[in-house]
């Protein structure tokens, strides 16, 4: 059987403090009871099932509204003292009778929420000795819950401790490591940047000799495309720029032949001038092709540093 005190203050008798115990079993709907003392008389009665379903219904309540209403009425100690009114009475027939009522207030009106029919104890002793029994079994059983928590705090608070040393600990430790990192990685972003440095420093050096090449190669193209150019619609042989007396004498025997030859048997000299118009185009050619090659090869090369730049960019 469950028990609870409480202190609590008579209406009819406000100046003396009175000590109300409520006894039930599994819930206040099952009855329960009823025991009151000021120290000095006791009472003592019973409230039956059929007497809370009875209250209900003429309170127009649910039975489980209103038995919530006697726990917080007759249970709780949490509530404030003036939201419930209790009263004891005698019995104006029986003198050996009191009525005890209890009341919920709402502001300016209060309700009655229930009347108990208590009998004067002849021994209040007796009752009074059971109330402090009871209140020392629960000042033990609270002393020694209390004892428990403490003991549970004291373990708690140990735990807080080596857990605080330990996140000190990893906190250091993960600020080192940053600090590490940031190191290696200022020192690795550093070389980064003096490669690229270094690729673009390259590249230029490559572009301006590519430039220069290609300046230094253009005259030499443009002139020997002059001389060819001459040379295919000037017509001029080498037979031309001979002295005026070898031409002279072999004019002369060209004439004696032509007196005793066929016109086929004359010298035929454009075979000379296609060789040499042949020889002097190879010659550009190859001239064209060297250059060509050159410009490629620097082409290449400036490719290959403009990648490895880019590649090292994207790393940092």
């Amino acid at each position: 059987m469950e028990k609870k005190i409480r202190k609590i203050y008579i209406s009819s008798y406000p100046g003396t403090i009175y000590f109300l115990q409520i006894s039930w079993k599994k819930d206040l709907g099952n009855g329960f009871a009823v025991a009151l003392t000021d120290g000095k008389s006791a009472w003592t009665g019973e409230v039956f099932p059929e007497d809370v379903t009875q209250e209900a219904k003429d309170m127009e309540m649910e039975r489980s509204n209103y038995v919530d209403e006697l726990r917080k009425a007759l249970i709780m100690t949490t509530l404030p003292a003036n939201k419930y009114n209790f009263d004891l009475l005698e019995d104006e027939e029986n003198p050996e009778i009191y009525h005890f009522t209890y009341e919920k207030k709402l502001k300016e009106v209060a309700f009655k929420l229930g009347s108990t029919k208590l009998k004067n104890v002849q021994n209040p002793a007796h009752v009074i000795r059971e109330l402090i029994n009871y209140c020392l079994d629960c000042t033990s059983e609270l002393y020694s819950r209390n004892e428990h928590l403490q003991k549970e705090n004291e373990r708690l608070q140990c735990d807080w401790n080596d857990m605080h040393a330990q996140l000190e600990k990893f906190v250091n430790g993960k600020e080192e490591l940053e600090r590490d990192l940031y190191t290696r990685f200022t020192c690795v972003l550093n070389e980064k940047k003096a490669k690229i440095r270094s690729l673009k420093e390259k590249l230029l050096e490559s572009q301006e000799r590519l430039k220069q090449k290609s300046e230094e190669t253009a005259p030499d193209d443009t002139l020997v495309a002059k001389e060819m150019k001459y040379d295919a619609f000037a017509g001029s042989t080498d037979e031309e720029q001979e002295s005026p007396a070898v031409a002279s004498k072999t004019a002369a025997a060209s004439r004696r032949r032509s007196l005793v030859s066929y016109i086929d048997d004359a010298p035929d000299v454009a075979p000379s001038r296609k060789r040499r118009q042949r020889g002097q185009k190879t010659f550009y050619t190859d001239e064209v092709a060297n250059t060509s090659k050159a410009a490629k090869e620097e082409t290449q090369r400036n490719i290959i540093l403009h990648s490895a730049l880019t590649d090292h960019t994207e790393a940092v």
